[in-house]
């Protein structure tokens, strides 16, 4: 132990976030707090790294890097304050100016991922964040390298993403979920005008803030309408969960509605606590947003109206064309219900929007946030040895696909030309690949067995009388 704490005071002072005074500080600190320790020397690395915390001088993920022996904490000018998550391309961290004193995120993009399409890429998303500027989207600051590494500087955003929000306080109620979609809409309506199509739209990618303001982040796979030089032109990327059925099939017809569908999608999620298509893989996902109807909203929420669902299917309907077709409509629809921001401003929301800290309950309910269908290499989806065999199992371009938004069991149906809300039935069943299913099953066929066991014994005992 000895050994290390020169080290540590060493490693501490070349990274130029603590000065000698400041050490000397500490330990003074230390030793004048507890009668036990007589000299420096009995002052603990792991001691001495607490008391600096407490000084303000370091932050506690500086410290622990600190500990390890790093000493770069910054890049360019940008001073590394704590670590907020794995983005799509990369490492995000919090980082302050060192002269500006401004918080802000880095999105870093890891050196063993520098390859040439990806540097490219990247700058491709700084330049689009570089035109967009709106209240409702996350502002892209800065950009820079640093050696070898490449980072975006953007806004930093204090409070949740719409995922962890749900997963921690539940659904929301509509006025909530209205009051956050409609901002979002804002947003995109922003960045369609500018002819940019986020295509990742989800719960993950919509930061909230304590006093209910919403922000629209992540625009790594963001696609100009008019650039036909981008690499990603005709690709499928997204999460499964909220990609649109032209995403799937047919990706470079891709347009702004595409993004409307996925936030339809996030916008059931906000007020039903569900995604669309829980459980199952990517590919499955897939297939049931070419293929089937969610539940109906209704049966996970009561407040929602036949209107309010009525307005969710028509940002989720199969045909892009019977889709609402602009995020402006979406916004001005949204309005008699987006109302009701109390609770975010009033609450506390805990801890910030990237914290990495592990969820209280892992299920099913929705896949991996950082898992999207573009880290999938396209081997089930788009691979063009697949894309027959695929597209014979979807049914894609069979003019009998459902073109309904919801339905009561969860299971394909076909439109019968009946509006969205005659299609739909309260008193639905799950469908029969849920564990649910598969126990009511089972007890129905045991009740059902045990009363023909008991009719036959009264039967054989009677005729033995």
């Amino acid at each position: 132990m000895t050994a290390e704490r020169p080290r540590f005071r060493k490693t501490a002072i070349a990274s130029g976030l603590v000065t000698e005074d400041q050490i000397r500080t500490a330990v003074v600190t230390l030793l004048q707090n507890r009668s036990d320790r007589r000299t420096a020397t009995d002052v603990s690395d792991k001691q001495l790294a607490s008391q600096l915390v407490k000084m303000k001088v370091v932050t506690a993920y500086q410290a622990d890097q600190l500990m390890t022996g790093r000493t770069k904490l910054d890049l360019g000018p940008y001073i590394i304050t704590d670590w907020i998550g794995q983005g799509g391309m990369g490492q995000v961290f919090k980082a302050v100016h060192a002269m500006l004193g401004r918080e802000s995120a880095i999105k870093v993009l890891p050196i063993h991922k520098s390859t040439p399409d990806a540097i490219e890429n990247f700058r491709r998303e700084i330049r689009a964040q570089a035109k967009l500027d709106h209240s409702n989207l996350v502002r892209a600051f800065d950009a820079g390298k640093d050696g070898n590494v490449h980072y975006l500087v953007v806004e930093y955003v204090a409070g949740t993403d719409l995922r962890r929000l749900v997963r921690t306080k539940g659904k929301l109620s509509v006025q909530q979920g209205a009051n956050i979609i409609k901002q979002a809409a804002e947003g995109l309506d922003h960045a369609h005008k500018r002819n940019l199509i986020h295509r990742d739209i989800k719960p993950g990618n919509i930061l909230v803030t304590p006093d209910g303001i919403a922000k629209v982040s992540d625009l790594g796979l963001a696609f100009h309408l008019n650039d036909p030089n981008d690499p990603r032109l005709g690709k499928i990327v997204g999460t499964a969960d909220y990609l649109s059925p032209e995403q799937i099939k047919a990706p470079l017809d891709v347009t702004e509605v595409s993004d409307i569908y996925s936030l339809g999608c996030t916008l059931y999620y906000a007020i039903t606590g569900k995604v669309p298509f829980p459980g199952g893989t990517p590919k499955s996902k897939a297939r049931r947003h070419l293929q089937e109807t969610p539940w109906h909203p209704r049966r996970f929420n009561e407040e929602v109206s036949d209107d309010f669902v009525d307005l969710i299917g028509d940002m989720m309907e199969k045909d892009p064309s019977e889709r609402i077709q602009s995020a402006r409509e979406v916004a001005e629809r949204l309005a008699p219900w987006a109302s009701d921001d109390s609770p975010l401003m009033s609450e506390d929301i805990g801890r910030q929007r990237w914290q990495p800290a592990p969820l209280q309950s892992v299920d099913n309910q929705d896949t991996d946030p950082n898992f999207d269908v573009a880290e999938m290499a396209m081997n089930e989806i788009s691979d063009p040895s697949q894309s027959s065999n695929l597209q014979g199992t979807l049914g894609v371009g069979d003019p009998g696909l459902d073109t309904g938004s919801f339905s009561s069991s969860g299971i394909a149906s076909i439109p019968n030309g009946n509006s969205t809300v005659e299609q739909f039935n309260l008193a639905g069943r799950l469908p029969k690949d849920l564990p649910l299913y598969r126990i009511q099953t089972v007890f129905w066929v045991g009740m059902i067995s045990l009363f023909v066991g008991l009719l036959i014994g009264f039967i054989a005992g009677y005729l033995a009388l």
